[in-house]
């Protein structure tokens, strides 16, 4: 079929697929108000799919649309997710709730280009936002709530270029998850009630693409209150795939040359087993065929009130560089560049 609209509205109701089968390349495809019933693809360059804002247009579960998007990542056969972009150009995603799938909300492969902004999932299986073998990638005032695993998730990027900024993330196993991806930005985001708020993880994986997390910002992140239970036997429980974690604020893994800067960690308690004693955790992956974390930059953040202790050093403390830090109890007891809080 030839691609002709350039711009259009949709209705509730109304073919969505369709539409965006038929689209010219940069074309805007409005979402009125209301429930949209079915999945989407999204294969044109340049696409714009415009919403009338989180909570006034949702996508929920009815038809499906074909994709040859490779199956997604810690998932069961056959499950659907809200939106599929796959080898696509320059696509934005804008002013939408996406609810009740059993994949992910969103899920982006091999796309080059991809902004999503004022974007909702609530409530999607396995994922929420899983961006993967991408680059160019904006995530900016999302929310993402309910998800087994992330409520985003950048996932071997190996160039990234990404930045998530301004989201709420609760409800899930992790907040962020920056799963052997590089170059990407994490700022000013609410992590709050996950497992873990902040997850960066250089981790080798049988069958999968070498990765490795590199030159990450970490910044202005507010972690607390992150007490959910992820991971064990339990292929339904939060998680699923990993090993047990809960309380914790941000853990790097196996990351270099990141910077982590004014972040505010507070009141991480676990509500089950942890293979992670701290809100912060610097840690190596070296053991699982990963590395060892260095040369990482831990300046002018704020790690207090959590259990078993804010901060939990894995790996050499002096090949990295902390600065002007505010840290309660710590393994080891002193780090250079820490203080504890007043009064203390």
């Amino acid at each position: 079929m030839t691609a002709t609209i350039s711009e259009i509205t949709v209705q509730p109701g109304e073919p969505v697929q369709q539409v965006l089968n038929e689209c010219a390349p940069g074309a805007v495809v409005r979402l009125a108000a209301g429930e949209h019933q079915g999945s989407l693809s999204v294969t044109t360059a340049g696409v714009s799919l415009v919403g009338a804002g989180a909570g006034a247009t949702v996508i929920v579960p009815g038809d499906v649309a074909d994709t040859d998007i490779p199956a997604l990542h810690d998932a069961p056969p056959g499950v659907v997710s809200g939106i599929a972009v796959h080898r696509a150009a320059d696509v934005s995603i804008t002013g939408l709730t996406i609810r009740g799938f059993s994949g992910a909300g969103i899920y982006a492969h091999s796309v080059t280009g991809l902004d999503l902004t004022d974007v909702e999932v609530v409530d999607n299986a396995v994922w929420g936002l899983y961006l993967r073998e991408s680059s160019g990638l904006a995530v900016t005032r999302c929310r993402g709530e309910g998800s087994q695993y992330a409520g985003v998730a950048t996932a071997f990027c190996a160039t990234a270029d990404a930045v998530i900024q301004d989201c709420t993330l609760t409800g899930n196993a992790y907040g962020v998850f920056i799963d052997n991806s590089s170059r990407a930005q994490v700022i000013g985001n609410r992590c709050r009630g996950n497992a873990a708020g902040i997850m960066l993880l250089h981790q080798v994986y049988e069958g999968e693409l070498p990765g490795g997390v590199q030159d990450v910002l970490v910044a202005d992140n507010d972690c607390s209150a992150n007490e959910l239970a992820a991971g064990g036997d339990d292929p339904q429980a939060l998680g699923a795939s990993g090993p047990p974690i809960s309380g914790v604020g941000i853990a790097a893994i196996g990351v270099q040359r990141m910077t982590m800067v004014g972040n505010r960690l507070h009141a991480n308690r676990p509500g089950g087993p942890s293979v992670m004693g701290a809100s912060f955790v610097l840690a190596s992956s070296a053991d699982w065929g990963g590395s060892d974390s260095s040369d990482n930059d831990i300046l002018w953040n704020t790690i207090t009130g959590s259990e078993p202790y804010d901060m939990q050093l894995g790996t050499d403390p002096t090949a990295q560089r902390f600065r002007n830090n505010i840290v309660g109890a710590s393994q080891p007891e002193t780090v250079e560049g820490c203080a504890p809080p007043e009064g203390s």
